[in-house]
């Protein structure tokens, strides 16, 4: 649907620098972009772009200036353009409606008002359904287990008994919440199963990615805090508390027992071990292992996981070995020179 700049800007509430009359009728990335097309600049190394770009208007920070360019100027682009997607574009998440005739509701089951279900989805005994929510086909959710309003289940999902999921959860293709924890005792060299009897818990406004597991707990909760967003391929083990607002990025592992405090950001691949905690507005960089705490505020990176100005440093000190055996070996070999001459 095409809009003026002049309407795009009052709409995000940002302020124009070019002809508020300019068209846009799509959305593309800076580099892609072709007329008609409105773009964003969020990141100083695209800069270089912002005059080559076919986009027909840029939005940017406020401290940005183009030659002949129409600008949209407000403090967060990259949020800006979210919102002007959704402005310019149709829907694009237009989802079916109703329940299918081969869906499989068990007894007791409590459904609020319009959900959608798709075909071959179970829902077994005594679970509810929350006002709104959406569940596509060949999903199962297990006895007892509640899903709240405005939730969107993606196809091939497994809850399993006794779990919570808040509203406005979305929980994309393959993952699986409520998987037994990985919990076995050995005696005589045989691995006995440790029963896994609790559950687990997503609060409101969490994103799961596709193929992501998170374990039930052994007794408790597995807790995924409001608002948390996790990427595909994350696997969160039995017990795991994960605070607000946490970023889990693909195939991070949390081990069991492990606390991630609010705001926390687990970059790719990393991994953090059982029982420990990673405290508020942290930071682990991609590839490391997190071995033991943190507090609140730190930045992490490496294996072991260390403060990440104390891991440059070894890193820096690593990196100088060779140069360093030369030069010892070349001051050895001067050494023996003259010990040689005065022997």
């Amino acid at each position: 649907m095409a809009k003026t700049l002049k309407e795009i800007a009052e709409f995000i509430g940002g302020e124009i620098s070019g002809d508020p009359k300019t068209v846009i009728s799509g959305v593309a990335g800076i580099q892609e972009a072709h007329e008609g097309d409105i773009t964003f600049l969020a990141n100083p190394k695209y800069l270089p772009f912002l005059e080559k770009t076919g986009a027909s208007a840029v939005i940017t920070f406020p401290d940005i200036n183009s030659k002949d360019k129409p600008l949209i100027r407000i403090d967060n682009p990259s949020l800006a353009f979210a919102k002007v997607v959704t402005f310019i574009q149709p829907k694009l998440d237009e989802h079916f409606k109703g329940i299918h005739k081969n869906a499989v509701i068990g007894k007791s089951v409590k459904l609020g008002k319009n959900p959608a279900i798709g075909a071959f989805v179970v829902i077994e005994d005594g679970s509810s359904i929350g006002d709104n929510s959406i569940i596509y086909p060949n999903c199962y959710i297990g006895r007892k287990s509640s899903v709240g309003s405005d939730t969107l289940i993606y196809s091939n999902v497994s809850i399993r008994e006794n779990c919570v999921v808040g509203d406005r959860v979305i929980i994309n293709c393959g993952a699986v919440i409520g998987s037994d924890g990985f919990g076995f005792v050995a005696i005589d060299g045989i691995h006995h199963k440790i029963p896994q009897t609790g559950i687990v818990v997503v609060e409101d406004d969490v994103e799961i990615g596709a193929n992501v597991t998170i374990d039930r707990a052994r007794f408790d909760k597995t807790i995924i805090g409001q608002g948390t967003k996790i990427d595909n391929l994350v696997h969160i083990a039995h017990n795991v508390h994960i605070g607000k607002n946490c970023l889990i990025v693909a195939q991070v592992g949390i081990s069991g027992s492990a606390t991630i405090g609010n705001n926390v950001i687990l970059a790719g691949k990393a991994g953090v071990s059982g029982h420990v905690t990673i405290g508020d507005n942290s930071v682990v960089m991609g590839m490391s292992g997190v071995t033991k705490s943190f507090p609140a505020g730190s930045v992490i990176w490496g294996f072991p996981g260390r403060p990440a100005q104390e891991a440059k440093k070894i890193s820096a000190y690593v990196q100088m070995l060779p140069k360093m055996f030369d030069s010892l070996k070349e001051t050895k070999n001067k050494i023996e020179e003259l010990e040689k001459k005065n022997g």
